[in-house]
């Protein structure tokens, strides 16, 4: 007889519970009974699998964190010339934001109503840390004068298209981002190339 299909356990259902709620409507509008209620679970669950609401938070903003690093590796993955892979990042930026489900960053959200030294901040800090260490690799690839410099300049540029979208909720805003991270690493080619 085969073995029958249990289904997610009580803490995928809980991570995909809070994952739901917190993005949609934000870590401190969402209490642990709704999460609980949500996923299907009795309350000891949520206390045998988390040390808490802050515990479940952590995990939500590391899943999190993983997808969006599994979507840009991936995109990078699947190009060589370094000029193409930074640009593959804001490829796939511009796939984020025409998703239909997409909200904003979930760090920066998380971030607006987070207490100094929470698990909010200290994901956050991570995951920027993550896209710091991205944009310098990307960069260092390139043949130019100044690899952090551009690393910097680029992430400020995808910082403000998924900005401009979640203020103006026009997804072309990553085309202008595209547009001015070629610019960006033109100029750097073309500076490098004349010294």
């Amino acid at each position: 007889m085969a073995a029958r299909d249990k289904g997610p356990s009580p803490r995928e259902r809980l991570l995909a519970a809070a994952d739901e709620l917190f993005y949609d409507e934000g870590i401190h509008t969402v209490g642990i009974d709704r999460i609980i209620e949500k996923a299907g679970v009795a309350k000891g669950s949520l206390y045998y699998n988390f040390d808490g609401k802050d515990d479940l938070v952590r995990e939500y903003l590391l899943g999190r964190h993983a997808r969006m690093a599994a979507r840009l590796e991936g995109a990078i993955a699947t190009v060589d010339d370094p000029r193409a892979k930074v640009l593959a990042v804001f490829d796939e930026l511009g796939d984020v934001l025409r998703d239909p489900g997409y909200r904003g960053c979930a760090f920066s959200r998380a971030l607006a109503e987070a207490q100094p030294g929470s698990a909010e901040v200290e994901e956050s800090a991570s995951y920027r840390g993550w896209l710091h260490g991205l944009f310098g690799r990307l960069a260092n690839a390139l043949d130019v004068t100044d690899a952090p410099t551009l690393a910097e300049r680029l992430l400020v540029v995808y910082d403000g298209a998924r900005m401009g979208f979640q203020m103006d909720g026009d997804p072309r805003v990553a085309q202008t981002a595209r547009a001015l991270a070629e610019q960006l690493i033109d100029a750097d080619v073309r500076a490098s190339a004349n010294r």
